[in-house]
């Protein structure tokens, strides 16, 4: 993984955010980090959190996911990424198992666009295609999105709903499922786009009347 994101999955994520949003104050940090990366001084400060996790959910404070969750219900945007649909926070707020259909062969991944006036697939081409990618199928065993912005085809003829929005009290979440760590994923520029609309989408609405759409006092962060 070290050649593909040398500095690190979440460097490389926060460098694509960077890049559409040179406003934003984003900050960046792991599980390894001292309070797993989130103290309750930052999480009062982020506006949008972004969310990507492996092996190691198991690993994640259950009272951290609880402030988290409370920080969404109050507000806060949360962004999960790739197998984060199977991490303590988006499976809280789902209510559901979350689970769903895989393979890592490296296939071709296309990603079609059904909400074409959707902020976050604003800019975005269609279809975005991704050359190698692990598989996510379908049965996806989520909640009736509140809105469907993407599904993904492969190579093997599976589809799966790649890019779902909710509302949980006050907060906007978005899923979005491309980003294996064994490709780099997030170096590519149409995914890096549809992270930096995902993450304009879901600023709380007080952040988002701000003139130039972002504040500078926000935090953009990424565990």
């Amino acid at each position: 993984m070290l050649e593909r994101y040398p500095d690190g999955m979440h460097g490389a994520i926060a460098a694509g955010l960077a890049e559409h949003l040179p406003d934003a104050e984003i900050r960046t940090a792991t599980l390894a980090d001292a309070e797993q990366g989130l103290p309750d001084s930052l999480l009062e400060s982020t506006d949008v959190l972004l969310w990507w996790g492996h092996v190691a959910h198991d690993q994640v404070d259950d009272a951290l996911v609880e402030r988290v969750k409370q920080r969404v219900l109050a507000g806060m945007g949360l962004l999960v990424l790739h197998s984060g649909h199977f991490s303590k926070i988006f499976i809280s707020l789902m209510g559901t198992t979350c689970s769903l259909v895989w393979r890592n062969a490296g296939e071709r991944e296309v990603v079609w666009t059904v909400a074409p006036g959707h902020p976050i697939a604003e800019g975005v081409p269609q279809p975005i295609v991704i050359e190698q990618q692990e598989m996510y199928g379908e049965h996806f065993d989520i909640p009736t999105p509140d809105e469907l912005v993407f599904i993904s085809s492969f190579a093997g003829g599976e589809v799966f709903r790649s890019g779902v929005t909710y509302r949980r009290g006050r907060g906007r979440v978005f899923y979005f499922s491309p980003g294996d760590e064994a490709y780099p994923v997030y170096h590519h520029p149409d995914v890096r786009r549809v992270l930096a609309n995902a993450a304009r989408w879901a600023m709380p609405p007080a952040v988002q009347s701000l003139p130039g759409v972002t504040n500078p006092e926000s935090g953009w962060y990424l565990p």
